[in-house]
């Protein structure tokens, strides 16, 4: 038994000052407001900790290598898949070990890493084929992070076209080929789970949506859509119907779904979401470095959406930037502030069920004894409400961090993985030489 006393901590009934949390082992024992200092005492304002529903752990090479120069999204994607060329299983755990703990030293307590890197370059298997998968499910283990390995299903290169050069490792040859790989990879590490994604109606023929949508089996089932105006064009062309319509029909929307991005959609489209339960990921930084678009999130709110967040291409691992950029780019569309309550942008920001982790995501008791504190004393945060201080933070605010009831970061110090902006440049570095 850990007891902890935090000055504030957000509740499921709002902020709370003077908060003793007992946690046994991984779980949280009792929460009690108004109590004397006791224990392991915890300064600022204690959450339970993001979730980062929406992950390409690799993408990570490319910041602040795009952006100065002009391009587009379809360019920016050349340069990714010049950097996944370059990946085997051992230097993939040493990016991925260190881009998890990032997110650690930001604040999250899980990740949903949506994985296609499964093979060699030009599609040659690993002895092992989960070689990559193994490598991922070791870095989070190290890196201290809940992680959800999504197995994500990618067979084409468009609608009707052949996997590109650059995209053969990212197939199976066959959607039965994928389910059967990706059935066969069970983790032993403790905080890592798995589920399954198609990565878009433009990388997974019709006829093999529903495969995928059965191998998902009530774990969950993500998947990228209506990124681009052209995926829609694309799949009317195709199909006759929107990305969203072709997944319903295909069974694949449920309360289990997450759509990742869900930018460009009509009103129907939106009502399809809504009526099936899925949620929507969305992910404004990328969003917004790839020149995506603002998605409608208030609109699927309203229309019951859950919303979550994620930092997809991690062009910034911020969790309090991309709550802000929720609220902030809908501020921009519809000329009006306070589009999002508080209590609307903290739910999609620590949404970890979207992810398969529903027992985290609150400080209560019987949740999972994840607690993530701000400090609130920081240039950034001094003078600001408690309640607002999420407003004002950024991921340097992040002080300490329990991950199941086990310390993992203090004072702003990844205990597990030491220096990790140092692993990261040499990784960097290394992926990016001529």
């Amino acid at each position: 038994m850990s007891t902890y006393w935090a000055e504030y901590a957000w509740l499921p009934d709002g902020v709370a000052a003077a908060v003793t949390i007992e946690v046994n082992g991984a779980t949280i024992q009792s929460v009690t407001g108004g109590t004397e200092r006791t224990g392991t005492v915890l300064p600022g304002l204690t959450i339970p900790g993001f979730a980062n529903a929406h992950s390409h752990g690799f993408h990570r090479v490319l910041r602040g290598r795009t952006q100065h120069d002009q391009g587009t999204f379809w360019t920016w994607r050349e340069r990714m898949y010049a950097v996944a060329a370059q990946l085997d299983p051992d230097s993939y755990y040493r990016l991925a070990r260190a881009v998890y703990a990032e997110m650690v030293l930001a604040g999250y307590t899980s990740v949903g890493e949506f994985h296609y890197l499964h093979h060699a370059p030009g599609g040659a298997r690993y002895s092992d084929p989960n070689a990559m998968s193994a490598a991922l499910a070791a870095a989070a283990d190290d890196a201290g992070i809940r992680l959800t390995l999504l197995d994500t299903c990618y067979l084409a290169g468009g609608f009707g076209v052949e996997l590109g050069e650059h995209q053969l490792r990212f197939g199976d040859g066959s959607v039965d080929a994928w389910a059967e790989r990706a059935a066969a990879f069970t983790p032993k590490q403790e905080l890592v789970r798995t589920g399954v994604a198609a990565h878009s109606v433009r990388a997974v023929p019709a006829a093999a949506l529903s495969v995928v949508a059965e191998a998902a089996t009530g774990r969950p089932l993500h998947v990228h859509l209506s990124e681009q105006p052209s995926e829609n064009a694309d799949c009317l062309a195709a199909h006759g119907v929107t990305p969203t319509a072709l997944l319903a029909g295909a069974g694949l929307l449920g309360p289990q779904t997450v759509a990742v991005h869900a930018t460009h959609l009509t009103d129907a489209d939106i009502a399809l979401l809504a009526d099936s339960g899925t949620r929507a990921c969305f992910c404004p930084t990328t969003e917004r470095d790839l020149g995506d678009g603002i998605g409608p999130a208030r609109a699927l709110s309203d229309a019951g959406v859950g919303l979550c967040l994620g930092t997809d291409s991690h062009a910034v691992i911020d969790a309090f930037e991309e709550w802000r950029a929720l609220e902030l780019d809908e501020r921009l569309a519809s000329r009006a502030r306070g589009r999002f309550s508080p209590a609307e942008l903290y739910r999609a920001a620590t949404d970890h069920a979207s992810i398969g982790w529903p027992e985290a995501g609150r400080i209560a008791p019987n949740a999972a004894a994840d607690l993530v504190t701000v400090d609130l004393d920081s240039i950034r945060t001094a003078g600001t409400a408690p309640a607002a201080a999420l407003f004002a933070a950024t991921a340097s605010d992040i002080r300490s961090v329990l991950i199941a009831g086990r310390p993992v970061v203090s004072e702003h110090r990844h205990l597990q993985v030491h220096h990790p902006e140092t692993v990261l440049r040499e990784e960097i570095e290394a992926l990016c030489r001529p």
